[in-house]
């Protein structure tokens, strides 16, 4: 193959070669898309109105919602519109775009779930100290370290992949994939970005391992309350992180553990909505459900028994 080294477009994936197959995707998409912008969005308009819920448990799940709409918003609208205008192209400074702003929202979805754990363990297993050490300034210092370690990451994995020549400028994938632009390199750069792919899974396993140690010490702590009441209260804030936890794990596992393969299939696709697409959807029902204080406000949120008046003050 000749290196395309001035190419100007990627082709992407299309999700079906059959039209009837091809319009059932759209809809799924666009399902899954306003489904997940309307639960998180929803999210953050109750943390905002709700003073209830100016605490730094609800400060970084607003957080965490708004990197759930921004991830989502990277890959499914293009796909959407390349789909219903029967186009695969994406500029190449598009798919550079892509992969800059998925890794950033990604990682630091991540970095506040691990943030979130700790904020947990402070919260349960150091409540008297919880106000001093939690204080507005120090989430807003967490948060900014965050998104500034996320902006610099996925710097570096933006610069690594498109620093390499590529043979082909066919993307095996509904969206900007790294592994699969990987795929296309025939440099030896490319082992330049499977570092940092590698430096990424030991960070990740590291903030898991974080994790992990940080709920063994909460539920011995849950577990000394005697209470029943207390217990369930401890737990009804740390369940949902969990939950969203290893939902986010899991479905990154179940999309790269399996065996890599040259061919492109209909289960690439399935692959890649598991892990980019269904935990933004399910975070916000899964704090919803089991959170008292989340449904209350989403409740008032959502009373439509609220005079036009207040409607309008709290869109």
């Amino acid at each position: 193959m000749n290196n395309l080294t001035t190419m100007s477009t990627f082709l992407l994936r299309e999700l079906s070669e059959l039209q009837e197959l091809q319009i059932l995707y759209v809809f799924l998409f666009i399902t899954l898309y306003l489904t997940t912008l309307m639960g998180n969005l929803l999210i953050i308009v109750a943390v905002a109105l709700d003073r209830h819920l100016h605490k730094p448990m609800y400060f970084f799940l607003a957080n965490l919602a708004m990197m759930d709409v921004g991830s989502v918003s990277v890959m499914i609208p293009k796909s959407v519109a390349n789909s219903i205008m029967n186009s695969r192209s994406i500029s190449y400074s598009g798919c550079v775009a892509q992969v800059f702003f998925y890794f950033f929202f990604a990682t630091s979805d991540f970095f506040l779930l691990t943030v979130m754990a700790h904020d947990r363990y402070v919260a349960i297993c150091s409540p008297l100290q919880y106000e001093r050490i939690m204080h507005k300034g120090a989430c807003i210092q967490m948060a900014a370290i965050v998104l500034l370690t996320s902006l610099l990451y996925a710097i570096l994995h933006t610069c690594g992949t498109f620093a390499n020549t590529f043979c082909s400028n066919v993307v095996n994938q509904f969206f900007c994939e790294v592994p699969t632009l990987l795929k296309l390199s025939c440099s030896d750069f490319y082992l330049v970005e499977v570092g940092l792919l590698l430096l990424g899974c030991i960070t990740a396993l590291g903030c898991f391992i974080f994790i992990i140690i940080t709920y063994l010490q909460i539920f011995s702590t849950v577990l000394r309350i005697p209470s029943v009441h207390g217990q369930n209260k401890a737990l009804s804030t740390c369940l949902p992180h969990l939950t969203v936890v290893s939902v986010f794990l899991i479905s990154a596992v179940f999309a790269y553990a399996r065996p890599p393969t040259e061919s492109s299939s209909e289960l690439d696709i399935a692959f890649a909505v598991i892990y980019a697409i269904i935990p933004p959807m399910l975070n916000p029902f899964v704090y919803s459900i089991r959170n008292k204080d989340i449904k209350t406000a989403l409740w008032k949120l959502l009373d439509v028994r609220h005079s036009p008046k207040t409607i309008f003050r709290v869109l």
